[in-house]
């Protein structure tokens, strides 16, 4: 057994029989995607930990993938550990190793999606929006992963999952058995990764489709298509070189403004004199996503995804802003910050009732009150304040969002293999 420090030693589970067969103890059913190799959850106090069975080369394949990924800052689930069971035989040959990873708290497999949606005013436009942002989220996954020279090879729905991120997904991969690491790709490996994904997209959602009884539109053929449309785009913008004359620097400024929107942190700009000498080439260099990330876990310690982080961000520059005309002088940003997570965001997440705190997680849930204050004031025509906005979201609105801290399976869910770790 090989585990990394600060997780549970694993001595006490059943090590020397098939996954399949254990019962009780630890165990614990969640929702999960479908995939071809046996998977169970075992819980460790507040922690919860996914067990698969892979062969052995397969297994430490695995495991060394997603550690890498991991140190390059992608988004992946926590390897923390294998075990080497060929040594222990049955009556059907030697036991498989165990791939085990650290349980991704308020993640979501694709399914869940569809079957927690939240009331909607218009089905169909719920759907195609739910789409979408499923789309945003695997083109900027695989734009991430081809940055850095990571083939999937079996990009799938079923394959990841997805966190609340602002109103957007985040999405975060959970299997890499097919996996590889290149010093760069070519855009021949690239479009073949590609290709594989719209495939697997098209089957994930008619599968679902049928599964759920769910309208034809949107087709999950052009929901495909628009896919490798999304991905090209943000590929091209991250790594198309472009050319600018002398008196174009604006053109440097405004293309890292875009790069940062899209959450890109730009790690150097290159500057190179053309043969004709009056023009030059700006070339990116990309860094991680997680430019708001980081900035909000430089001044207040939080963690979030990076458009809550982008939305955080914004509330604290408001209440800076209304600081510093109230004393009527600037505030340095440290102090703001401070008095923001002390004065604002401690206080907000802490009027939550306990019975209500699996909802969702605190950085999520303080976007939906800044965003439930904003329609609050809308809907009755003055600016509501946080204590009235607050009060109204915990009345109205967070009673009735799933607990998504973590989903367990229904017998509906278990009876159509409903699994969802990788």
């Amino acid at each position: 057994m090989r585990t990394r420090a600060g997780h549970p030693d694993f001595l006490d589970l059943d090590w020397d029989r098939p996954l399949d067969t254990w019962e009780g103890g630890r165990l614990v059913e969640v929702a999960r995607g479908v995939h071809r190799h046996i998977v169970r959850f075992v819980a460790y106090d507040d922690a919860l930990y996914a067990l698969k069975e892979l062969p052995p080369r397969v297994c430490a394949r695995e495991y060394d993938m997603l550690r890498r990924m991991d140190l390059e800052s992608l988004p992946v689930v926590d390897a923390v550990g294998i075990v080497g069971r060929s040594g222990v035989r049955t009556d059907e040959g030697p036991l498989e190793d165990v791939l085990i990873t650290r349980y991704l708290d308020y993640s979501l497999p694709y399914r869940t999606l569809f079957t927690h949606r939240r009331p909607p005013t218009e089905p169909e436009e719920d759907l195609r929006g739910l789409h979408d942002r499923l789309l945003d989220a695997l083109a900027m996954l695989l734009v991430r992963i081809h940055l850095l020279g990571f083939y999937w090879g079996d990009c799938s729905l079923s394959n990841t999952l997805f966190r609340r991120d602002a109103g957007a997904l985040a999405a975060y991969i959970v299997d890499l058995e097919t996996g590889e690491y290149h010093t760069s790709l070519t855009d021949g490996q690239r479009r073949a990764d590609l290709e594989i994904t719209q495939t697997n997209v098209v089957g994930g959602l008619m599968d679902l489709q049928a599964e759920l009884d769910l309208p034809p539109d949107p087709d999950p053929v052009e929901t495909a298509e628009r896919l490798a449309e999304r991905y090209e785009l943000l590929w091209n913008e991250l790594t198309t070189e472009e050319l600018i004359g002398p008196d174009e620097r604006y053109k440097i400024d405004a293309r890292l403004r875009r790069l940062n929107e899209l959450g890109f942190a730009v790690d150097e700009v290159e500057l190179l004199a053309t043969e004709g000498g009056d023009a030059l080439r700006l070339r990116t260099s990309v860094t991680e996503q997680g430019h708001h990330r980081r900035r909000l876990l430089t001044l207040t310690g939080l963690q979030a995804q990076e458009n809550q982080a982008r939305s955080l961000l914004n509330d604290l520059s408001n209440f800076r802003a209304a600081i510093e005309s109230r004393l009527g002088r600037g505030l340095p940003e440290s102090v703001a910050a401070h008095r923001w997570l002390t004065e604002v965001f401690e206080p907000i997440v802490e009027a939550v009732p306990e019975a209500l705190w699996a909802k969702l997680e605190p950085v999520e849930l303080f976007h939906e009150v800044i965003e439930h204050k904003w329609f609050l004031s809308e809907r009755l025509g003055r600016d509501v304040g946080v204590e009235e906005a607050v009060t109204s979201y915990l009345a109205e609105v967070l009673p009735e969002v799933p607990d998504e801290r973590l989903v367990l399976a229904s017998e509906d869910d278990a009876a159509v293999g409903f699994i969802g770790f990788g």
